[in-house]
C-alpha cells in the first residue's frame, strides 16, 4: 500500500506485510539493491494483523543530515536514506495507518493507527529509540485514518474518514484551534493552495474553506461520483479523478 518516492538516484518504499516488515533502496538506473533494512521493533508479540502499515515515507533535511521519516506498524522510524542507517525510532500502539507524514522544523507529525488514530509531534534531533523524549505532542480525538494531513503556515488540516469532521491544529503546540463538522466520507486527501484547503469527499463534493485560525466555508462544489484518488495540482490547474471520470479543472482568463 505504500507509494515509492524518489530521492536522488534511489527509490525508496517500505514493504510492512503480515510475514516481513523492512525498508528498501533500489538504484533507478539498475535496479539493484542499494540496501534493505529489516524494522528494528520487535513484533512478535503481536499477531500478524498488527504488523501491517501502509504509510508512504518522507525526505526531510535537518540541521545538514537528510532523513527518511518512515511510519510503520507499531512504531515510526527515521533513516538515513543513502545508507539505509536507523537513526531514531518511536514506539506506540497502532498499525495499518495509511496517512503520510509532513513536516515542519524541528517536527515530524505521524499519524500513528487506522483504528484509533493519533496525530504525534516527534522531534527530529534524537538517536536511539526516543519514545520517552522526543514526542513534544500528541493529538487524539477525529484525527484522519485514510486521507493524510496537511501543514500551511503553523496549522496542521485533516478530516476524519466516516464522520466528515475537519480539525485544525496548532502545529507547535498540538492545541485545537477550531473543529466543524463539514459531512461527507472520506479517503482522498486534502489539498491546500492559494489560502484555501479543499475536502474531497467519496460522494462527489467538494467542501472549500479558508485557511487560517477560524472556520470559513467558501464553497461546496458537486461533481457526478466521488473521489478516492488524491488531487494533482499543475500551476492553476487542478485535476481530479472520479469513480467515474478524469477532470481537468481551471479558471479560464476573462476577455
Amino acid at each position: 500500500g505504500s507509494s515509492i518516492i524518489l530521492h536522488d538516484d534511489l527509490l525508496l518504499f517500505h514493504c510492512d506485510g503480515r510475514d516481513v516488515q523492512f525498508v528498501m533502496a533500489l538504484n533507478k538506473r539498475t535496479g539493484k539493491t542499494a540496501w534493505k533494512t529489516k524494522r528494528s521493533i520487535d513484533l512478535s508479540k503481536v499477531n500478524d494483523f498488527q504488523r501491517k502499515a501502509f504509510s508512504t515515507p518522507l525526505i526531510v533535511n535537518f540541521q545538514g543530515q537528510t532523513q527518511m521519516i518512515s511510519p510503520a506498524a507499531q512504531g515510526c522510524y527515521s533513516y538515513d536514506p543513502q545508507t539505509g542507517e536507523e537513526l531514531w525510532k518511536v514506539r506506540y500502539p497502532g498499525f495499518s495507518a495509511v496517512p503520510h507524514p509532513v513536516s515542519q522544523g524541528n517536527l515530524a507529525y505521524v499519524v500513528t493507527d487506522f483504528g484509533k488514530p493519533e496525530l504525534w509531534a516527534i522531534r527530529l534531533d534524537g538517536r536511539g529509540d526516543v519514545t520517552d523524549s522526543h514526542v513534544s505532542w500528541k493529538y487524539t480525538s477525529s484525527v484522519c485514518s485514510t486521507p493524510s494531513v496537511v501543514l500551511v503556515n503553523n496549522l496542521i488540516y485533516f478530516v476524519t474518514d466516516k464522520t466528515g469532521v475537519a480539525s485544525c491544529v496548532d502545529a507547535k503546540t498540538g492545541k485545537l484551534v477550531w473543529k466543524q463538522r463539514i459531512g461527507g466520507k472520506f479517503s482522498t486527501s486534502p489539498l491546500a493552495v492559494a489560502g484555501k484547503i479543499y475536502f474531497f469527499d467519496r460522494d462527489g463534493k467538494t467542501t472549500v474553506i479558508a485557511q487560517g485560525r477560524k472556520f470559513q466555508k467558501l464553497a461546496v462544489n458537486t461533481l457526478d461520483s466521488g473521489c478516492m484518488a488524491s488531487p494533482a495540482l499543475i500551476g492553476d490547474t487542478l485535476y481530479l479523478r472520479t469513480a467515474t471520470a478524469l477532470y481537468r479543472l481551471e479558471q479560464k482568463p476573462v476577455r
